[in-house]
């Protein structure tokens, strides 16, 4: 019986032919795979680059192209009959010695090219790696058959020129050498392309997601012969299918349910870490990937129930709906709980109560505050309240007089301290006359609840009472201090409890605050590389950002450098209209041309404004497209082909209702505006192909020039 794999680029082309041609090919993968009566059987390529290849006649006129070795075969693409030849001929495939994943060499293309690299090194006597010796260069991977077509490259233009064809094990430690980094700083770019560790033994067909090998597995030697070990290593190249369920599965599931870059793979599929793991990354990085990643393999352990919490309920609608394409054993699909921190707080106190707590709405909250304002603002207050009194659990006066601000720009003496005190008292004494909470209350309440029902059980090793085993936090960069309170309560002080993604630069609410201060002392690791975003819109986004530092989640901030993309694509499109109606009809013109002549699909297409306003307008003009039309928030955690974001004009982006008063609170005022460029950077970063972004008047100063 054949050993069939498959490449992540088959099931793109399988889906691409057309009807009758799709239907031939699959019967035929299947009688492949099981070996039966009518099966197609491989044939030779002459002139092929590589001896391993052949093809497989799938359907008239189409077909698959094959590695083969032994009685595996790595299925890579099926293509009309000329392109199949021509693929078959164009590449080769290896093994890299070094961390023993498989490299795909565009060696035709490599053929073409090398004339005239040795031209332009004939006319410049420098060479880019000139510093760097052959052994470091081996011991990077670098293949010996390449050696000296590295050692006549002259600049990092023409290494960037060679990208497209160059495995990325080959690519990647070469630019880093190329920026001026060190041998051991490219050994870690290298080692960031391992998605498993090699583990000893012979090689079997590569386990599924939930079964990939554990992180710390023992390394054996890299045979770079052995294509079929280097596979098992490889699960971002090739899924092994055992079975007509399985093969049913990679080729319909969306390719991020069976495919995962290696980084995201090795920190979705560690076996078992000790502490909670802090995984942080800029836009288009695989976080959600990874978050669902990881509750599915948690869940396949079956330690106990697991909890994937998100920034909202909307969200963790969307992250359930993709947990059930992930999962297709119902019986550890239900050991994961999809929610967020809100409706989790609200479960545990109605629980406690025996009745649904009755929240305030944030008009009589306002009134409230503007009740015992004195001579602050009351949005002052609230943000005393939030950001220092609950996010720091201070009980008493003595505590707040003591308490460090942090974030906070304006002193406070004793006695202004005492009267703010004063105002948070009268706010939640009325709260509690009227039998009202806040969300953050409530959280609190449950947090208390949760410590009282578990005791000192959170250190022992006698049976937990917490409600989970496990929880995966999803957008964390916008949870409160309260709410990381609670979650720390809902599940035990053991291996695996906590998983954790965020970005700070992505925050669109204003909490900062490190998990180390709240007693959660996480592994911290990070994602670099960009899989959504072209690089055109990766720079413009993080110029738009200010690419400047952002502080939360971990001790300090964190800087966006060496956040990358890995493919290219069209720079965004910024338009200038002197009125809000040209502007309008500049988008309904832009948005038909999209469906009309470019062909996507209104669901791959969203519009984006800052006001409810705005959004009214742009959804009535568009009515009749399909598309979606929503505010900057509603942007969080999505993407999509081609993304518009209107309205992008000053006085609009930031809102000025937004922002604290310069002179109530200056630090505040900074922070505001950090967060409402933070907002505008998720909407525009949630485009995997064409940005467009438009203004009436004078634009926001946020839009880079």
């Amino acid at each position: 019986m054949p050993r069939l794999a498959i490449a992540p680029e088959f099931p793109v082309e399988l889906s691409a032919l057309p009807q009758p041609a799709r239907r031939d090919a699959l019967v035929s993968v299947r009688r492949f795979l099981q070996n039966t009566a009518g099966a197609p059987h491989p044939e030779r390529v002459r002139g092929a680059r590589d001896d391993r290849v052949a093809t497989l006649r799938l359907a008239e006129r189409h077909r698959g192209v094959v590695v083969r070795q032994r009685d595996v075969h790595w299925l890579l693409t099926v293509l009309p009959d000329a392109e199949a030849w021509a693929y078959a001929r164009r590449y080769r495939f290896g093994v890299n010695p070094v961390i023993g994943v498989v490299e795909v060499w565009d060696a035709e293309a490599l053929e073409r090219v090398e004339t005239a690299i040795r031209r332009s090194a004939a006319s410049f006597p420098a060479r880019l790696f000139a510093d760097t010796c052959d052994t470091d260069l081996i011991e990077l991977g670098v293949d010996h058959r390449f050696l000296p077509l590295v050692r006549l490259i002259t600049d990092e233009l023409t290494l960037e020129a060679l990208e497209p064809l160059l495995p990325p094990t080959q690519y990647v430690p070469l630019a880093a050498l190329a920026r001026g980094e060190s041998v051991a700083a490219a050994w870690r770019e290298l080692d960031a392309c391992r998605a498993v560790d090699a583990a000893p033994g012979p090689a079997v067909p590569a386990p599924g997601p939930a079964g990939a090998s554990p992180a710390g597995a023992a390394a054996a030697p890299i045979d770079p012969d052995d294509l079929a070990a280097a596979l098992v290593r490889s699960p971002d190249r090739a899924v092994f299918t055992a079975d007509p369920r399985e093969l049913n599965h990679v080729l319909d599931a969306p390719g991020w349910c069976v495919f995962l870059h290696p980084a995201q793979h090795r920190l979705a599929y560690r076996e078992s870490c000790d502490r909670p793991v802090l995984v942080t990354g800029g836009a288009g990085t695989g976080k959600t990937v990874l978050a669902l990643h990881r509750a599915a393999f948690l869940a396949a352990r079956g330690a106990g129930p697991v909890l994937l919490v998100t920034f909202s309920q909307g969200l963790s609608g969307e992250l359930a709906s993709r947990l059930d394409l992930l999962i297709e054993d119902a019986v550890v699909r239900k050991r994961v709980e999809v929610g967020n921190v809100d409706r989790l707080a609200h479960r545990i106190v109605s629980d406690a109560e025996g009745h649904p707590p009755v929240l305030v709405g944030s008009e009589e909250l306002g009134a409230l505050w503007r009740e015992a304002a004195g001579g602050r603002s009351p949005a002052f207050l609230l943000r005393e309240w939030e950001q220092v009194i609950l996010a720091q659990n201070l009980r008493t006066l003595d505590e707040y007089l003591s308490a460090p601000r942090p974030g906070r720009g304006v002193v406070l003496p004793a006695d202004e301290r005492a009267a703010v005190w004063a105002a948070v008292e009268h706010v939640t004494g009325r709260l509690a006359e009227r039998g009202k909470r806040t969300l953050l209350q409530l959280a609190a309440e449950a947090s208390i609840l949760l410590g009282q029902s578990t005791g000192d059980l959170l250190e022992e090793a006698a049976p937990r009472r917490e409600p989970y085993r496990h929880i995966v936090v999803d957008e964390a960069q916008d949870l409160h201090p309260v709410q990381w309170r609670l979650l720390r309560a809902a599940v035990p002080h053991a291996p695996d409890d906590l998983f954790i993604v965020g970005d700070p630069h992505q925050r669109v609410l204003d909490t900062r605050v490190s998990l180390a201060s709240l007693g959660i002392d996480a592994v911290q690791q990070r994602l670099q590389v960009s899989h959504r975003l072209p690089g055109e819109i990766l720079s413009w986004g993080v110029r738009l950002r200010g690419g400047g530092p952002a502080d939360g989640l971990v001790a300090g901030v964190q800087e966006l450098y060496g956040f990358r993309a890995t493919r290219h694509g069209p720079h965004p499109v910024v338009r200038a209209y002197d009125s809000p109606e040209d502007e309008l009809n500049g988008l309904v013109s832009h948005v038909w041309r999209w469906i009309r002549e470019d062909g996507v699909p209104p669901e791959e297409i969203a519009v984006a404004a800052r006001t409810v306003g705005l959004v009214r307008e742009a959804r009535a003009a568009l009515r009749d497209s399909g598309v979606r039309v929503t505010t900057l928030h509603g942007m969080k955690g999505r993407e999509f082909r081609r993304v518009a974001v209107i309205g992008v004009a000053d006085g609009v982006v930031p809102a000025p209702d937004s922002l604290t008063p310069a002179e109530e609170d200056l630090s505040a005022r900074a922070h505001d505006l950090q967060r409402e460029r933070g907002l505008l950077y998720v909407a525009c970063t949630r485009a995997r192909e064409l940005l467009y972004v438009s203004h009436s008047g004078r634009a926001s100063p946020f839009l880079p020039i």
